[in-house]
């Protein structure tokens, strides 16, 4: 590759080893995505569509050429991005997006086994020829009887009926499970129902009976639309009735099925999804817990969601249930007795008026939730009203399906006796071990055996990467970014592709220490089948199992840009610009702190039980720093964010429901701010300026300049968004769209603004010799230096460069941002905001996207805020996070059924102890390598931190030491 000037690249020139592993790694902002994904995988995309007719072209989108002079010897490129989860398809599940839903399909389509879904016989359909194999295949001298069911058990009159069978010869009929002759048949009353079979034939199981049982069946089938009943005796042996059809339907209840097609299997089908919840396995129902937050309130105090009081008609009818019931409106309800709280909420079927006007309004009171459930399907276009009402609506297993998804018929079809449903509610590794014990003979072992191949494949890849935990029907807008990629990654290797470049974006994340082995061995499985592998990766081990390591840097933003250090690992060791090199040669390093913060108060979860979670008992420190570890799948994620955060947002707001479990403590937290990697925004005109208030700090600071209040211009003239001051020939998006039809279209900046969003009268507006747009186009550290001598911007300014974001312009559109940038950008705004202390901040992941001199800059952020009062929650794997933890809750032991246990607690020192900890392993080597404390640790007095035990006393219990 040579000139490649793509975002922040400066004419980087790199030669790149085909059929190797190689890492592009480097700090965060440093231009590794950028060359790996905006230069490199863009123009092997590019290249592809370009191959292909105009008439194809048009229908996979219009890509745009990266800026870069030659790029040489490039392959086919695949890319694996770290694709979010929030947007997707709520039909989408593990299953679905690995395809091994649509190999259960097949399978179950070819071989499955159909029941009737209203009586559960098995339904299977045969030729006359089958049936008498199995009928001959009856012991010698076994008697059977040939029935056609003909009225399966309905009111009606049989007279014309009886009087054709006897027209057609036969001669006997089973009338309600009794034989007589049809010249002997009582008058049938037409009101009630009656079950009438035809006798067919009699006959014994004998040699050279077959030819004359083939016919007694073809008649039998011809009579009743294609089934026939067999009353079976054996010699020796009591009686029994066999069913044959030629066709799906029941031969018991006449029940018709519908033909086995894949699609009957689908819910992303209409044929195949259940018919009252869509597919999606939940419906939405008024919750009584939300329209009922607080019951400690009365009626005059709103204690009915999502409307209080309400209107006056409402408040009528309120009134007057309380009347009725001998209740005063001013009446906590939880005095009020359970009775009248039921009356409340799902009515009452006698009268009871109101008053309007000081006439009786005659009425029944319908109760709350069935008004709101009619008021919601009755809403239609008001959004306003519709979203009032859902926010005290919460999803629920679909009573029809039980969540399921499926339509019944396909619910009823089983393989080895477990219905498509039931598979896929168990784990990748569990329907694994299922799929390995299956065995079919015949026709049906030809059939499964090329799809029992595929089908091992993928659940074998799944394993091998560490994701086997996950239950195949889990939704994927659950998953986090990790996992969402290694299953794509599953779905690739499992392609059997070579010669193919593939481009990952960081595939560790999420993953322990232990399941990030297997990750490599699956890299370098893909590398040995002739493909070429770059992985944009910060994760130590990844980088020293690579073949060719590209070293991006050495700073962020326009301080990167460059090929550092390109070569082996030594090579990278060696090179005293690489600060990559410097962190894996040990030169630089992150120690462990020499203290231990002490509890301030204990957050106490006892009997969590959600997903994986074992009834477990959890006490999580406050005031101090605490990580969370485990493997893969282990219940990490459930237990802060599913748990524990739901717990907390339900004791502060009761928005919502809480999970199994409760939560002691609650009261000590006055805040609670969840921080991940999603973006900050959704449009380009969202950037670090808006989301962190410096904007709105500039146009009040530029709003009282001399020249600003001479014009009499407000703060509003200094929007982009808002018509005034912004230029109105591009809307204050500074870019103008030109739509190229067959080409990509071109984004050139305004002809009227030159692209600085503002106009000509706005932009006289100055500061320090600069316009306001002009200020946007500084770096954080560059408008740090500027506006010094203003508070309010120097203290969010100087958050944005603490951060390690001093590099990102202002005015940096958002979309543009990785995830590691956004997190970093929300932690930036929350030091710039600074309260009195006792928030939350719970952190999923906070090393994502981030290289160790990263990792620093974000703890120094995670320890100020801790210092400052705050308590900071992280889910993390990087131990050199974990090792500058106050406290450490392991959990697992394992991912999936083997975890949801709480393995270890303590500090760090105590964890690494443990026997049964994974985490411990990996812990003692970050305890005592070079930026380590060894096996050292303070005594309990020393370091200030409560032994084990004692985080379940009394909060605040012993003082605050230092760091």
């Amino acid at each position: 590759m040579r000139g490649a000037r793509q975002h922040n690249l400066r004419g980087v020139d790199v030669d790149i080893p085909r059929g190797a592993l190689s890492v592009f790694t480097g700090v965060s902002g440093s231009g590794k995505s950028s060359l790996a994904f905006d230069t490199i995988y863009a123009e092997g995309r590019r290249r592809y569509v370009e191959s292909l007719s105009l008439h194809a072209r048009q229908f996979l989108g219009r890509m745009e050429q990266p800026d870069v002079d030659f790029i040489g010897g490039l392959p086919p490129a695949i890319a694996i991005h770290q694709w979010g989860s929030g947007g997707e398809n709520p039909r989408a599940t593990v299953g679905t997006v690995t395809e091994v839903h649509d190999h259960l399909r097949l399978l179950y389509t070819h071989v499955g086994t159909a029941h009737c879904p209203r009586c559960g016989h098995a339904v299977a359909a045969m030729a006359v020829a089958q049936m008498v194999d199995a009928a001959m295949a009856l012991p010698e001298g076994t008697r059977i009887q040939v029935l056609a069911p003909i009225a399966p058990g309905e009111a009606g009159d049989r007279a014309a009926l009886l009087a054709d069978l006897r027209r057609q010869g036969f001669v006997r009929v089973r009338l309600d499970g009794a034989v007589i002759e049809l010249g002997d048949a009582p008058p049938l009353d037409p009101a009630l129902p009656h079950v009438i079979d035809v006798v067919v034939d009699r006959l014994t199981v004998r040699p050279g009976a077959a030819e004359r049982l083939a016919e007694s069946l073809e008649t039998a089938c011809r009579q009743s639309g294609g089934i026939a009943l067999l009353d079976v005796v054996e010699p020796g042996g009591q009686g029994r009735a066999l069913a044959f059809t030629q066709r799906l339907v029941c031969a018991v209840c006449g029940t018709a099925l519908e033909e086995l097609v894949p699609r009957l299997f689908s819910f992303h089908s209409a044929y195949g999804a259940c018919p009252r919840c869509g597919g999606l396995g939940a419906t939405r129902e008024v919750d009584p817990a939300l329209v009922l937050p607080d019951p400690r309130r009365s009626l005059a105090e709103g204690a009915l969601a999502p409307w209080g009081w309400g209107t006056h008609q409402l408040a009528r009818r309120l009134r007057a249930v309380a009347a009725a019931s001998g209740i005063a409106v001013t009446t906590p309800l939880t005095e009020a007795g359970p009775a009248f709280v039921q009356r409340l909420l799902y009515g009452s079927s006698e009268p009871i008026p109101a008053v309007r006007d000081g006439r009786p309004e005659p009425g029944v009171w319908e109760g709350m939730i069935p008004l709101l459930a009619r008021t919601h399907r009755e809403a239609g276009e008001d959004a306003r009203l519709r979203a009032e009402i859902e926010a005290v609506m919460t999803d629920v297993p679909c009573p029809s399906c039980g969540g399921r998804r499926l339509r019944p018929e396909a619910l009823a079809v089983t393989v080895a006796g477990l219905a498509i449903a039931d598979l896929t509610a168990r784990s990748a590794a569990e329907a694994l071990s299922w799929v390995r014990d299956l065995s079919f003979t015949g026709r049906q072992a030809v059939v499964a055996a090329p799809i029992l191949r595929r089908l091992t494949a993928r659940l074998e890849r799944m394993e091998q990467l560490g994701v086997g935990y996950l239950t195949l029907d889990r939704p994927a807008a659950t998953l986090s970014g990790g996992e969402s990629q290694r299953l794509r990654l599953a779905t690739q290797i499992g392609s059997g592709l070579s010669g193919v470049l593939y481009v990952l974006d960081e595939p560790s994340i999420g993953l322990h220490r232990r399941d990030g082995e297997r990750l490599i061995a699956t890299l370098r499985a893909l590398r040995d089948e002739g493909n070429t592998v770059l992985v944009v990766e910060h994760d130590e081990d990844t980088i020293r199992a690579a073949d060719h390591i590209v070293d991006v840097g050495p700073g962020s933003g326009e301080e990167g840009g460059r090929v550092v250090v390109a070569g082996t690992l030594d090579q990278v060791l060696a090179c005293p610009e690489s600060v990559t090199g410097a962190f894996l040669s040990g030169r630089r390093g992150i120690p462990v702190p020499t203290r231990r913060r002490p509890a301030a108060g204990v957050l106490s979860v006892r009997g969590a039980r959600l997903r994986n979670l074992r009834d477990i008992d959890v006490d999580v420190p406050l005031g101090c720093f605490v990580a969370v570890t485990g493997v893969s799948g282990a219940g990490k994620s459930t237990l802060v964010r599913d748990v524990l955060l739901a717990h907390l947002q339900a004791a502060g707001s009761g928005a919502r429901r809480a999970p199994p479990g409760r939560l002691e403590g609650a009261g000590a937290v006055s805040r609670v701010l969840a921080v991940d990697g999603s973006p900050i925004g959704r449009t380009p005109r969202a950037n670090p300026a808006t989301y962190t208030g410096v904007l709105d700090d500039l146009r009040a600071l530029y709003a009282q300049t001399p020249e600003a209040r001479a014009r009499g211009y407000d703060k509003s003239r200094f929007s982009f968004n808002l018509p005034g001051g912004r230029c109105e020939a591009c809307a204050g998006e500074g870019t103008v769209r030109v739509e190229m039809v067959f080409l990509p279209d071109v984004h050139v900046p305004c002809e009227v603004c030159g692209g600085r969003r503002y106009n000509r009268e706005t932009l006289e507006v100055r500061y320090g010799g600069r316009s306001i747009a002009e200020a946007l186009d500084l770096t954080g550290t560059a408008a740090l230096a500027l506006f010094a001598r203003v508070p309010p911007l120097r203290r969010k300014l100087q958050a944005l460069v603490d951060a390690g974001l001093g590099y990102l312009r202002l005015g940096q559109s958002a979309t543009t941002l990785s995830g590691g940038e956004a997190q970093r950008l929300k932690l930036a705004a929350e030091l710039a905001r600074r309260g009195a202390g006792h928030t939350l901040l719970a952190l999923d992941e906070p090393t994502t996207g981030l290289h160790p001199a990263d990792v620093q800059r974000l703890l120094r952020i995670l320890h100020r805020l801790v210092d400052g009062g705050d308590s900071v929650l992280v889910i993390e794997h990087d131990m050199d996070v974990v090792k500058t933890a106050d406290w450490v809750i392991d959990l697992g032991p394992e991912g999936g059924e083997g975890g949801g246990r709480l393995v270890a607690a303590g500090t760090p020192e105590e964890v690494a102890r443990s026997p049964a900890s994974h985490t411990a392993r990996y812990l003692r080597a970050a305890l005592a390598g070079p930026w380590g404390g060894g096996e050292r640790e303070p005594d309990a007095a020393a370091r200030g931190t409560p032994e084990r035990g004692e985080l379940g006393g009394p909060p605040g219990s012993g003082p605050r030491g230092s760091r």
